[in-house]
């Protein structure tokens, strides 16, 4: 039994999606999702920011290029290509870019607040 590609877009091809500004030196591409998964690359300049926030998904993150210094719950890491890591719901969370790179979030449930 196939899914239908009218009610999830099975094949996402890069170059076919757009990157949104999310702030400065940062900007995000929704890659794929459903209601229970959602997949969003995410590129950073230099000193680009993720500001602490928190929200009620479990989100993974790997470090597809580039360094981070991520800070969850109050513990700072420095992580680099080929690393990850994972938060918990609502735990207080962010990360500074160290030098130029692209995480890739892995959401649970999708986030609502991301689809316009």
């Amino acid at each position: 039994m196939g899914t239908s590609e009218t009610t999830v877009k099975v094949f996402i091809e890069d170059n076919e999606l757009d990157w949104e500004i999310v702030g400065e030196g940062v900007k995000r591409k929704i890659m794929a999702y459903d209601e229970k998964l959602m997949f969003v690359k995410v590129s950073f300049d230099t000193n680009g920011i993720g500001v602490l926030h928190q929200h009620y998904h479990s989100q993974i993150t790997h470090v597809e290029s580039g360094v981070f210094e991520v800070e969850i719950d109050g513990v700072k890491r420095i992580l680099k290509a080929g690393d990850a890591y994972i938060i918990p719901p609502n735990l207080l969370h962010g990360c500074v870019c160290l030098e130029a790179g692209v995480l890739i979030d892995m959401f649970s449930p999708m986030r609502e607040d991301f689809i316009k």
